[in-house]
This record gives C-alpha cells, structure tokens and sequence, in this order.
C-alpha cells in the first residue's frame, strides 16, 4: 500500500487543517461538550468537506477513496481533537452497510455521505466487555417483520443517531443485522458524556416493531460485516490518535520554549529534552502503527488482518499513554488543571485505548492467534 499523499488527499487534509483550526478551537469544542448535542453546522461542514463520505462508492454519493485515504483524514480531526461522530457513522457505520446488501447500501449510504443520516454500531451488551457476538438482544420473528428485545451499552454516539446498526441472535441462534430507527417505539435511551468529550447511550429495547426491511444480514454474513466495521473503526481510530499524540506534542514542546526557569527557557534543561525525545519516538511509533492498522484494512488474509489490526491498536495505546503522561508533568501543575488543552488530549488518548478493544482485549487477540 502506497502511503505518499496524492494530490487530492493532500489538499484535502490541508483543507481540513485550516476547518479544523477555524472550528475547533478550543471554546468551540467546550460549548459542544456542553451543550451535549450534535452541532448541526459542525457535522455539515465535515460533510461538505467530503469527509463523511470519502470512502462511500460514488455511485452511492461518496468519493470512492481507498482505505489509505482514512490516514491523512483522521490525523488532522485527531489533531484538532474532534468529538462529531466520523468515526461511528461514516467509517463503521458505513463499512457495516457497505458489507451488506444492495437494497442496504442504496437506502442508507447516500444519507451518511451527505450528513444527512447519522448511524451508530450498537453491538456490545451489559456485562460482556467486548464481546462482539450477540447473546441477550434477541430478534424473534413478528409477521413479516421482526420483534428486539434486549439492551446495548457504550453505544458511541448513539443519541445522536438516526438509526442504530444492532446485531441480536435470531430464533436459529444465527446472528441478525437490523437497521433500528431512532424514533421506534419500545426504545429508551439513556444518554452519557464520556472522559474525553463525546457521548455515548445504552439503548433498552422492549418488543421494538420493526419492519422486514430492517434486516441487512445475517449468519456469518452478519458476523463478517459487523467484523469489517470494527476493523475499519479501529484503523481509523488509531489515526485519530497518532494526530493527537502529534498535536499534544507541540503544545509541549512551544510550552517548554516559552515557560522560563532560572533566567532560561525549559526545554534548554537536558533533562527535559530527553522526555521530549522519548515523546517524539512514541509519537513515530504511533504514527507507524496507524500505517499498519489502515495497510491491514487490503490485506486478504483474515488471520493476519486481525493481527496487525491488534498489534496498531495495543502500540497506539501504549504510545498515547506515554505521550499524554509526559506532556502533563512537562507543564507541571498547570498541566492537572482545566485551564490548559494538555488535559484534553490526555482524555482523549485514554479513552482511545478502551474504545474498540481496550490493551488487554487487544493482548487477547494476539494470544489467540498465536
């Protein structure tokens, strides 16, 4: 896989550059968090952008980019920590979809290239970490359509949904895609914020109606396509991180050449330059990783895509652990306060190693596999 920008991707992420410094500053993303909703002018430019459908088909509205294309994309939103639902409607929402049908495709890709329609994977049950294969949701036939009932947790961005993308265990024990409205009857949500800024929703479902059209797959169908989106999830996550470890470095380093101690800036102490140097190795690995995790995203081989994708997502984490925890004792005590945006980038980095399989599921996978 060839990783040297092209032209148009690297117009696009300078575009998204400058987008990003204009609207997410960091005002901007606090009275979001706030305000605890999706910001309707936020997610249309992304949109308008072409971000949210840059790897949607054309046919179907999107641009058609290759995997690849995740990289440059989600190292600037990274950068600019950015909290919209990208990543769970328009890179796994839209993997899941495009894994299905092509009833599924033609009815749900269009609206999530355009902004239009937000979706939301919602496969992780009370209770069984992340576990991916369904066991308490169940889908039981109901005339010609079909009845849900069950719950989901730590769904990512699930109140902001138009629809959830939900797996549950039909009457065979077979596993069952359903494309959930958010406005059907028989849903409760209950909505949370997260460590780092965005949201997340369990979803109770009590004898949810739902029309025969609401199946996208199912059996190993199902299983392979829920299986893509949290492959293409997880490459895109690990980018977003390696952008944020990149920024959060910068802010270091500009802060270090501006705090003075003893008549002369930090960063000329020895000391302190060896932390910036161990900073910036971990940042490179990060970013290495991302190139790994999208490069797996084209590889046929199922066995060695589920461990090159474990491999990214256990040494991101372990970079952004490292890079975060430094960053905020190279500011010192300013660095544990709310004033500075060091603390952002900690939680954000923190919360990306528990998404999608946290250290230890990762460590798990690998053990299998081995």
């Amino acid at each position: 896989m060839d990783f040297l920008y092209t032209e148009e991707q690297r117009m696009l992420a300078d575009s998204l550059r400058r987008l990003v410094d204009q609207a997410w500053t960091r005002p901007q993303r606090r009275a979001r968090e706030t305000a605890g909703r999706l910001d309707p002018a936020a997610w249309g430019a992304l949109a308008e952008l072409g971000v949210l459908g840059l790897n949607i088909p054309q046919e179907a509205g999107g641009f058609g980019e290759v995997p690849a294309s995740l990289l440059p994309v989600h190292l600037e939103l990274g950068r600019g920590l950015v909290a919209e639902p990208v990543i769970a409607s328009a890179v796994m929402g839209a993997a899941l979809i495009g894994a299905c049908g092509d009833a599924a495709r033609d009815r749900w890709l269009p609206g999530i290239a355009s902004g239009d329609t937000v979706v939301s994977v919602a496969y992780q049950e009370p209770g069984r970490r992340y576990q991916a294969d369904p066991r308490d949701c169940r889908a039981t036939r109901d005339g010609s359509g079909w009845r849900l009932d069950g719950a989901k947790h730590l769904v990512w961005h699930g109140a902001a949904a138009h629809a959830w993308l939900v797996n549950a265990r039909g009457e065979s024990g077979a596993t069952l895609l359903l494309a959930v409205p958010a406005d059907a009857r028989g849903v409760r949500v209950t909505d949370t914020p997260t460590l780092d800024g965005a949201r997340c929703a369990r979803l109770d479902f009590d004898a949810v109606p739902l029309g025969a059209d609401a199946l996208l797959a199912q059996g190993e169908a199902g299983d392979a396509a829920l299986a893509q989106a949290l492959q293409w999830g997880t490459a895109a996550l690990c980018a977003h991180a390696a952008g944020a470890m990149e920024r959060l470095l910068e802010i270091t380093v500009d802060y270090l050449k501006t705090r003075q101690q003893f008549g002369q800036p930090l960063a000329s102490f020895q000391a302190l330059q060896h932390r910036l140097a161990e900073m910036l190795v971990a940042k490179e690995l990060a970013l290495s990783m991302a190139y790994v995790a999208v490069a797996a995203l084209t590889e046929p081989d199922a066995a060695r895509r589920r461990r090159m994708l474990a491999s990214a997502k256990l040494e991101t984490a372990r970079a952004g652990r490292l890079v975060a925890q430094m960053a905020v004792q190279l500011h010192g005590g300013m660095g544990m306060t709310d004033e500075l945006e060091v603390g952002d980038y900690f939680k954000r980095l923190t919360v990306a190693d528990l998404l999608l399989g946290d250290s230890a599921e990762q460590l798990a996978v690998l053990e299998e596999l081995a």
